[in-house]
């Protein structure tokens, strides 16, 4: 910390952060510098620094405080029955703490496809991580040991471990990390408006994107090819809602050559598009389905990979052979964690939560439409309680402002002013809030994303960069 910014703020903690706490995605020097943003309590869509300071929340942090940021009596007393009952026990050797085998339950239950069995992790990154580790295994199980490449496509987001952040397709998260690892190829992004090319529809930007998928498969050989990882929303990519018809085509090329289909469903599970599934939301037909951040709301880390029962029967038979399937992890269905999640999962039921989401979406997307016109935005993206605004040099073509100008990260610098946290994915705007938010909570959070704009846009003309 240098002795300008400490002797300023001694005591804060603020300038203890900046001490002695190495953040992820930070820049660190800046950091050291400058200290961190201290949140200290919350309240619904709202959190409050030690200054007393109020902020809208627009990511739900990372896309995961679905019932806001505030205290929820029924999920701290379930925290508290089972730390009372039973504060941890762990899922190896056939043991098990009682509320991992009701979230199981529930989960196989809530899937969107026939699956067979839940296994629990702790994070989005370890729950793709692992399905990995199960793709290759059952591949080895069935006497196919080239099965084991991996698709992913351009801005996906999978996580940060070695085999997610391989599959993630943001370059900044390869970057001296000696990644990607072998085995992961790279496919189209869905994004018509990014990446259509003039004069093509968008069903036609669909079908080459699946055009392009089989020729991938074909060139490499359809025997070394495992499976295909996917979100059915792109969300940390920068909220890419794919093409119209897009996931009809893709899925028949994956049956046409025995590809595994694996939904990442980090962000878009548990209502967040308007179904309890993004699968059920573009149509998915998955053989396995990853799962996070909204599990419980949240609240406490946990994660759950859905299997169908022909990737079990493999996964089982081969365990069996080898006497264990030897791959766990010290936390995994922790049962505080569990019991967490199994009644946030009732809360969202009793507050019918995706008919919530349903009913508030229209307004949602009327308050971002209403940029539609503002010479910087280039398109609005929405589905559901989750969507982006693209901001554009040059609205015809779709010019992007040099990243250097950093338009989007300066946006995000004005919001901050006016109260409002956003995320920038390069120039595109991510907003995911609270699904239990009102009507005017969202036009309280537009507002003061509409005042970051014109600031923006005020940036920008002072610094000649439009006109």
């Amino acid at each position: 910390m240098n002795a300008s910014t400490m002797a300023a703020r001694p005591n804060s903690l603020a300038a203890r952060d900046g001490a002695y706490h190495f953040h992820g995605y930070t820049n660190a020097l800046k950091n050291e510098q400058e200290g961190g943003f201290v949140v200290v309590r919350g309240d619904g869509p709202f959190v409050y620094t030690e200054e007393g300071k109020e902020y809208f929340d627009g990511l739900s942090g990372l896309w995961c405080c679905s019932l806001g940021f505030g205290p929820q009596p029924r999920l701290v007393e379930a925290a508290k029955k089972q730390m009372e009952t039973l504060p941890f026990y762990h899922t190896f050797t056939q043991k098990v703490a009682a509320p991992v085998v009701e979230l199981a339950e529930k989960l196989v239950q809530l899937a969107p496809v026939p699956m067979s069995k839940a296994y629990f992790c702790n994070s989005g990154s370890e729950a793709n991580d692992t399905a990995v580790k199960m793709i290759w295994y059952l591949n080895n199980a069935l006497g196919r040991p080239q099965k084991k490449k991996i698709i992913a496509r351009v801005k996906a987001y999978h996580g940060v471990t070695v085999a997610a952040a391989s599959l993630t397709g943001l370059p900044a998260l390869h970057n001296d990390f000696d990644l990607p690892i072998a085995g992961i190829l790279r496919t189209d992004c869905p994004h018509y408006y990014r990446f259509g090319e003039a004069g093509e529809s968008e069903e036609a930007f669909a079908t080459r994107c699946a055009d392009n998928l089989e020729r991938l498969i074909l060139a490499e050989g359809p025997e070394t090819i495992a499976a295909f990882f996917a979100e059915p929303v792109q969300g940390a990519g920068g909220v890419v809602i794919p093409a119209k018809t897009y996931w009809e085509k893709i899925t028949a090329i994956l049956k046409k050559y025995d590809v595994l289909l694996v939904a990442d469903e980090v962000i878009c599970g548990f209502g967040r598009t308007g179904n309890w599934w993004g699968t059920q939301t573009f149509g998915l037909q998955p053989d396995i389905i990853t799962t996070a951040k909204q599990l419980s709301a949240g609240q406490l880390p946990i994660a759950a990979i859905l299997i169908n029962q022909r990737v079990f029967e493999a996964l089982r038979d081969n365990s069996n052979k080898h006497g264990g399937f030897a791959h766990g992890l010290t936390y995994s269905g922790h049962p505080v964690a569990s019991a967490v999640a199994l009644e946030t999962l009732k809360i969202y039921e009793d507050l019918r939560i995706v008919d919530h989401v349903r009913s508030i979406a229209p307004h949602f997307a009327r308050e971002m439409d209403a940029f539609s016109d503002h010479p910087l935005v280039g398109e609005v993206r929405k589905v559901g309680l989750v969507g982006a605004i693209e901001l554009v040099k040059d609205k015809k073509t779709h010019a992007s402002f040099d990243p250097k100008l950093a338009v989007g990260p300066t946006l995000v610098k004005f919001a901050h002013e006016h109260g409002l946290i956003v995320r920038p994915v390069i120039d595109s705007l991510c907003f995911c809030p609270p699904m239990v938010s009102t009507e005017a909570q969202l036009t309280d959070m537009f507002g003061r994303f509409g005042r970051a704009l014109k600031d923006t846009h005020d940036w920008l003309k002072r610094e000649g960069h439009v006109a």
